[in-house]
């Protein structure tokens, strides 16, 4: 997922003398579509009226105007109070609020030439407008006055944390460094920022020239006639001839799993893992390393040995090293995990006289045998119970019902963005409007990878607005008249990014800052990896895993098959992210005075260092195409991703000893988790609800880890 800053939307770090100085006068013409708030409901974006070259006036003009609101708030004569300088820097930047949102929904997810322009050029002004509030020394001066005598305001807990949090934001972005220092992060953050976006640019256009092109047909044998069908399609929207296999974000491809060619499984593989190092426009290697001593640098400008050290301050690991040894208990068992698969895996090639050693673009393919033999199970007989709007309805959607009490309505009316985004209206469980939810889920060559939650509308009880919040995923889209079948594992990112959906719905916060998602990473994802679970509870999969021919559930014995096979690959699917999460690591605890990195060779060592360097088991990400740290805002964080997982199974763990899948269940974790934002030290709404202090215990249970 993506996020964010709730006090000032704008991107990451630069910085301008003055708040004058970031953005001019933009004026805005009246004509423009941001100019005022939408009459749509739920103020959703006017997608029917906006034009590409409506975003970047919009957007300076948004800068502008909350700089003024800054400055004013800045220069007020009468002394500080919390409601003249908290609250009123909680009130601005409405014009850059919705502006924003909107354009970076639509740059990420529907993007073109005008808005990758447009994007490129707001990038380094976006920074110095976020620097030239955080680096002011009188707005500063007024935010400290308060904070130094916050003991003595007499102000509601949640009114003391947002003085907290934004205190320590400023403090965190270098508000106590000198003024060359701040002019020397001014050069750091401003060429970080455009780095990150064109790191971004390089990306997309990379990954949308690495897809495996050809006309044999037979060259894809093993892909079920629906996926040739899309195949051909995809040709098609390029105006090509034969068959295009995308490249989804990771380095494992889906198709994999099916392909019999083994020539054809190299080629695609290949393709992922080269994505970006072709040495032509579009490799990002050079950009990776210079990010990485940029980061480094501006770790030690403000005070701290690393990025990782600098970043991970304000969340719930709260060092490197405490992240480090977390992930680091986790290898071992992991890997031995993998090592174990792999021998199975390399016993089905063998008995297949295949004369091969197991390759990385082998592994899915026979892995899939390895199940079949052990569960009797394969992909193909469980995707027909898995159409993906049915998914959505019958078990997403259902899921939030029986544990909140929400409905559902599609509304029709409302303007997209692009044709397949769908819109829902969220009521709540008295019958009150609660949020707006658009999905989109398909695949497109102009859609940056993954899958990520964001929001066009913030949450807030202080400025009386609901949310409005998407889901965003790149899931196969299926040729014209056929059914969107998907996998399993495309299940889970449903119901994953629908617990994000869900922590956004649910704020039931004051102060924008501290609403809904706006928190640590290491404990955002909690929400979303616990929403998981229910995709598999026996109500909800019954409701949803239909035949989409038949609309008859799922065969007992399939449905028991899927159970029984829900841990394997376990290894493989925890080594992956593991390699991941600790690559990032590495990268991100390099001091100040490292040299350039050679990312090639960094890789290797990073991967041998940490006991990851499995042939055939490669990170989920290679530094050159990992979005999530060199441009999506988790860089030092991708580890988060496992510590949730403690997380999101300690707290299934309880809900299994008090009932499951209950309405006082969900009324009780909406109330202490999904509702409070970071209203409170994340580490107690944690234990709080559950009694006790997360413990790993359950996730080594649930995930099939435990050793005997």
């Amino acid at each position: 997922m993506k996020h964010q800053n709730a006090l000032i939307v704008a991107g990451t770090m630069a910085l301008t003398g003055s708040l004058s100085a970031a953005a001019g006068g933009a004026e805005l013409n009246p004509a423009n579509p941001f100019y005022a708030p939408s009459a749509l409901p739920f103020h959703a974006p006017p997608f029917d009226k906006i034009k590409d070259l409506d975003y970047q006036p919009a957007v300076e003009a948004g800068m502008a105007q909350q700089l003024a609101e800054m400055q004013r708030i800045a220069d007020d004569p009468a002394p500080p109070t919390f409601d003249n300088t908290f609250v009123a820097m909680e009130k601005s930047g409405a014009l850059l609020d919705r502006a924003l949102a909107a354009f970076r929904s639509v740059s990420d997810a529907n993007t073109n030439p005008a808005l990758q322009k447009a994007k490129s050029a707001l990038a380094p002004k976006l920074a110095a407008h976020e620097d030239a509030i955080h680096l002011n020394k009188k707005l500063f001066a007024r935010l400290a006055a308060l904070y130094n005598k916050r003991a003595t305001l007499k102000l509601d807990p949640e009114a003391l944390r947002l003085v907290e949090v934004v205190y320590d934001e400023f403090v965190h972005a270098g508000a106590n460094l000198k003024d060359a220092d701040k002019a020397q992060l001014k050069k750091l953050n401003e060429e970080a920022s455009t780095l990150s976006d064109e790191f971004s640019t390089r990306l997309l256009a990379a990954t949308r020239d690495g897809a495996f092109v050809t006309s044999d047909r037979a060259a894809l044998a093993g892909l079920t006639d629906a996926q040739l069908a899309a195949a051909s399609q995809a040709a098609h929207a390029r105006k090509s001839e034969g068959y295009v296999i995308a490249l989804q974000n990771t380095t494992h491809q889906p198709t994999l799993q099916s392909l019999n060619v083994r020539a054809t499984r190299e080629a695609i593989f290949h393709n992922s893992w080269v994505r970006t190092e072709h040495g032509d426009a579009n490799d990002t290697r050079a950009i990776v390393a210079r990010l990485a001593q940029l980061r480094a640098q501006r770790a030690k400008l403000l005070g701290y040995p690393t990025h990782a050290a600098w970043k991970l301050e304000d969340q719930m690991a709260k060092t490197p090293q405490a992240a480090l040894a977390f992930m680091d208990a986790l290898v071992p068992v992991a890997t031995a995990k993998a090592n174990a698969e792999a021998v199975e895996i390399q016993r089905v090639i063998d008995s297949s006289q295949g004369g091969f050693k197991l390759e990385p673009w082998d592994w899915n393919f026979f892995s899939e045998q390895v199940r079949k033999a052990k569960y009797n199970l394969q992909d193909s007989e469980v995707k027909p119970y898995f159409e993906l709007h049915h998914v959505l309805e019958n078990g997403v959607f259902y899921a939030a019902t029986q544990l909140y009490g929400i409905q559902f309505k599609e509304r029709k009316d409302i303007p997209v963005y692009q044709e397949d985004v769908r819109v829902f209206e969220v009521t709540d469980v008295d019958g009150k409007p609660l949020a707006l939810f658009y999905c989109d889920y398909y695949k497109r060559d102009n859609k940056n990878g993954g899958a990520w939650m964001s929001t066009f509308v913030h949450p807030s009880r202080l400025l009386d607005q609901l949310p409005v919040i998407y889901n965003v995923a790149n899931l196969p889209k299926p040729a014209t008249g056929e059914p969107a079948l998907i996998s399993f594992d495309d299940v889970i990112t449903m119901f994953h990014e629908f617990g994000h959906a869900l922590h956004g719905m649910f704020a039931n916060t004051r102060y924008p800052t501290l609403s809904g998602t706006t928190r640590a990473r290491d404990f955002v994802e909690f929400p979303s990896q616990f929403n998981e679970h229910w995709a598999i509870y026996p109500a909800v999969f019954e409701h949803y895993a239909r035949h989409y021919q038949t609309g008859a559930a799922m065969p007992p014995a399939l449905v028991e098959k899927v159970k029984n096979a829900q841990n394997f690959n376990e290894g493989y699917a925890l080594t992956e992210v593991l390699a991941a999460a600790e690559l990032d690591m590495q990268w991100h605890i390099l001091p100040a005075d490292a040299p350039l990195q050679n990312p090639d060779e960094f890789e290797k060592q990073a991967l041998a260092k940490t006991h990851l360097d499995l042939h055939a088991v490669p990170p989920r990400y290679r530094s050159s195409y990992f979005s999530h740290i060199f441009d999506g805002g988790y860089s030092a964080g991708y580890y988060a991703y496992l510590w949730t997982q403690m997380l999101d199974d300690d707290a299934y763990q309880w809900f299994d000893d008090h009932g499951g899948l209950t309405r006082a269940n969900g009324d009780r974790f909406r109330q202490m988790i999904l509702s409070r934002g970071n209203t409170q030290d994340l580490a107690a709404i944690y234990q709080a609800w559950r009694g006790k202090p997360p413990s790993i215990d359950a996730m080594m249970k649930y995930r099939g880890l435990r050793t005997q």
